[in-house]
Parts: C-alpha cells; sequence; structure tokens
C-alpha cells in the first residue's frame, strides 16, 4: 500500500531521532515522547501498518468500501483511522491497527531489531503441559511487551478525549490487541532416540497475521451498535435485545454510509471505476457495488498458464495461453465530484 510504503521510506531517509519524531504528521505529543525514547521502533511500527492495511484491504476487497485510504502518498501513521465516522468500519479499521502495531512491535522484539526489548524472559525452565514435562527454549514471542506498547502509542491518540468516539476508539483498540494474543500457539521440537519424545523443547510464536484479520473480520460482521451511557463514562447497547459486548467485540456509534458516492466525510472514494463481477450475487456483484448506476466492459487478453503437467521428479510444466476476459468496471454517477456539506 502506498501509504505505509511512503511511511517507511520517510522514517529512514530522516536524520536524528528528534528531527524524525517532530516532522512525522498526525502524531499527539505522547506519540512523539516514545518516538524519541524508541526510534528503532518507528521502523517497525511503519511494517505494522503496511501489514494491517494489506490485511485491511485483503477483508474488504469484495466490498464498496474497500479500506483504501483517502490520500495514500500521505506519509503518516493513523490517519486513516480518522477519515471514517463512528461505523462498523472504523471499528473493523481501529482493531486491525492496534493489531498491527502488536504483531509488529513482538516480531521485532523476537529479531532483535529493539534495544528496549527480546524474547520473553519469563518463558525460562521447566513446565508442564496436556502431553507432559517440556522445557521453555528457542526464542517465544514478548506479546505482552508488543501489547504493552501498542497500548501506549496507539491509545496516546484518544486519552487526550473522553467523547463517546474516544471510548469506542479505544474499546476497539482493545479487541485488536486481545486478538493477536488470542493466536499464540506453543510450537515444540522433539529430542531423543530416532526422534523419540523423549524430551521437549517448547516456545511461544504468534499465528499468521491473516489469522487475526479472519478473526477480527468476524467480529466486524457480529459488531454491536452502542450507545453512551446516562452519566458519560461508558455505553451500552443500542438495541437492548442484543447481548452486552465484551472485550473481544467491536462497537459502532452511528449506522454505515452505503459507501456509494465519494464522500470525504466519511471516508468513502465512491465505487466509480471499481471491477465487479457480473456473475456474483455477493457484495461484489455489479448491481451491488455500481449501486444500481450500470457498469462499463472492456475486453482485455492476458497471459494465462496452461496445459500443466506434471513431471518426474518434481516439476510442473505449463504452457502460456493468451486469454481473451471480460472486465467491468462501475460508471460514475453523474455528478462524480466530493460531496461538499458546507
Amino acid at each position: 500500500p502506498g501509504g505505509a510504503g511512503n511511511w517507511l521510506q520517510y522514517m529512514g531517509a530522516v536524520g536524528s531521532s528528534r528531527v524524525m519524531c517532530d516532522n512525522v504528521p498526525g502524531l499527539v505529543s505522547r506519540q512523539r515522547q516514545l518516538c524519541r525514547r524508541h526510534p528503532e521502533a518507528m521502523l517497525s511500527i511503519g511494517r505494522g501498518v503496511a501489514a494491517w492495511t494489506a490485511e485491511c484491504q485483503h477483508q474488504f476487497r469484495r466490498h464498496r468500501w474497500d479500506c483504501n485510504p483517502l490520500k495514500p502518498t500521505t506519509p503518516t501513521i493513523f490517519k486513516v483511522t480518522s477519515f471514517v465516522s463512528g461505523s462498523r468500519e472504523s471499528a473493523f479499521v481501529h482493531a486491525i491497527s492496534s493489531a498491527g502495531v502488536v504483531f509488529a512491535i513482538t516480531r521485532a522484539c523476537s529479531q532483535g531489531e529493539l534495544k528496549s526489548c527480546s524474547c520473553d524472559p519469563k518463558k525460562k525452565g521447566s513446565a508442564k503441559d496436556s502431553k507432559g514435562l517440556f522445557d521453555w527454549g528457542g526464542c517465544s514471542d514478548n506479546i505482552d511487551y508488543g501489547v504493552r506498547f501498542a497500548r501506549a502509542f496507539v491509545d496516546a491518540k484518544e486519552r487526550k478525549g473522553k467523547d463517546a468516539r474516544a471510548l469506542m476508539n479505544l474499546h476497539n483498540n482493545r479487541a485488536g490487541r486481545k486478538a493477536v494474543k488470542r493466536f499464540l500457539k506453543q510450537e515444540c521440537k522433539c529430542h531423543g532416540v530416532s526422534g523419540s519424545c523423549t524430551l521437549r523443547t517448547c516456545w511461544l510464536a504468534m499465528a499468521d497475521f491473516r489469522k487475526t484479520g479472519d478473526y477480527l473480520w468476524k467480529k466486524y460482521n457480529g459488531a454491536i451498535q452502542v450507545v453512551m451511557n446516562q452519566d458519560g463514562t461508558g455505553f451500552t447497547v443500542a438495541n437492548k435485545r442484543f447481548k452486552k459486548p465484551t472485550k473481544n467485540d467491536l462497537v459502532y456509534f452511528e449506522s454505515s454510509p452505503d459507501y456509494c458516492i465519494r464522500d470525504r466525510d466519511v471516508g468513502s472514494l465512491g465505487t466509480a471505476g471499481r471491477v465487479c463481477n457480473q456473475t456474483s450475487r455477493g457484495m461484489d456483484s455489479c448491481e451491488v457495488m455500481c449501486c444500481g448506476r450500470g457498469y462499463d466492459t472492456s475486453r482485455v487478453s492476458r497471459m494465462t498458464k496452461c496445459e500443466c503437467k506434471f513431471h518426474w521428479c518434481c516439476a510442473v510444466r505449463c504452457q502460456d495461453c493468451l486469454e481473451v476476459v471480460d472486465i467491468h468496471t462501475c460508471k460514475a454517477p453523474k455528478t462524480a465530484g466530493w460531496i461538499s456539506r458546507t
């Protein structure tokens, strides 16, 4: 994604940590302090931005809103989280971005890239699980440090405000952090005669970030609409028939717009020019994606692999074939400019 990539280059190009941190757009004072104290962590956060942006775009690839920032060339960290309303999509973006920072910082700790952390220091000595005794060894991912750093850095943007949006964002940030920790798994290596498991060495490792993305996608689809409580210290469910949200659930205040047209206030780029699926009946169908405006069809030629054969042993050889396909793209609305609310 352009924004995350540009931000990484920006961070690597600037000289001293003070100059670098004072010039990164979009940081609040607490984030600048953390940046100056841990300048090497900022590059890791840049990788986290790239990871969560790609994951967000993957999860929304068939939807009208596809998680593309309004200004993808802007080298900033969380600007993307500020342009969507208090909607279900905003809830997902805050959760996945917080998760991305946890994942990136934790990974950087394990790889020895940060001075302030390393492998999990608590995973030492012997322990016991359902298979018996084992020794902690290797490098266990220091997820607790990743969670603490992400909470301090990401939540700093919301701590100043005590309004409904701030409370919503803090809740969803925490849900994202918990999602990464949920998929921490124990991996082991056996030692013994002929590979027998008389001795085991184990460590804790994060799962692939896709698992976190898939889990948060399910939480997005089951997100719970809430309203502020009477004393303004928290929220309650908007519809009393629904259960109270847990710390793992995503919450939102406002119903989502339809995202059919370009509208800066809700973070919508519109669907003009988006590719749609003529045979689908889902969200990516031309009828739904194009919001009833119709679509244009263009015929394009592309090279594909065909007539693939397996050759003993062990190769697959294919021919290059020219394929002609129809590409369907949504028509633009008659007034294609940005909506103005002034």
